[in-house]
């Protein structure tokens, strides 16, 4: 493995894997049935094979790409620019890893680990995760355009372990740029003051 010099503690708040593509033909038309159970407590990832039970697992054309990682907190900006009364839906973005603490968008062509307790599993950040024209039906209107430059990265899984929902450290080749607290871990308990993990 990598030496990675810079660590930041996240938190991973969704892990997806789909063993089916279900944005297929025309948005309009609106997305394919869902297979099984796509939003996962862990997953497991296999090096340069991807996830294990995702539709691109062990595919030679996505073994660059087979898993996307995106910062969730971008699905906030987004929501808050396009005035929402609402979240947005952090699974009808496809990705696979979303997580809180750290810029994602800018860590193109660095390695990094994601490390959730099971042993750091390592990544190299390939090519940016392009949003498509879905996202105006799955997510709101004008989330296409909202989300280009900070949809994510396309990244190969270097090494074999598992990941888990819930709080990680992530340690980079560069410098991680922090964007802003990480969400409580565990849930709060009744009586805990807002914003406080109940500890």
């Amino acid at each position: 493995m990598s030496v990675l010099p810079y660590s930041a503690e996240v938190e991973i708040v969704l892990l997806l894997a789909s063993p089916v593509h279900r944005y297929e033909g025309r948005p309009a038309d609106g997305p394919l049935p869902v297979v099984g159970e796509e939003s996962r407590a862990r997953l497991e990832v296999r090096a340069g094979l991807g996830i294990v039970g995702d539709r691109h697992f062990g595919r030679r054309a996505h073994v660059q790409a087979s898993v996307t990682v995106m910062n969730a907190e971008v699905l906030d900006l987004v929501a808050a620019e396009l005035a929402l009364p609402h979240p947005l839906d952090p699974v009808a973005t496809r990705r696979n890893i979303l997580l809180r603490g750290v810029e994602i968008d800018a860590l193109r062509g660095a390695t990094f680990s994601l490390d959730s307790g099971d042993g750091p599993v390592q990544f190299r950040a390939h090519r940016p995760a392009n949003p498509c024209a879905w996202m105006d039906v799955v997510l709101a209107p004008g989330a296409h355009r909202a989300l280009r430059g900070r949809g994510g990265l396309r990244s190969e899984p270097l090494t074999d372990g598992m990941l888990r929902l819930g709080p990680a450290t992530m340690r980079c080749s560069v410098p991680l740029v922090a964007t802003g607290a990480a969400r409580p871990a565990r849930p709060e308990r009744p009586g805990s003051p807002p914003g406080s993990s109940g500890s």
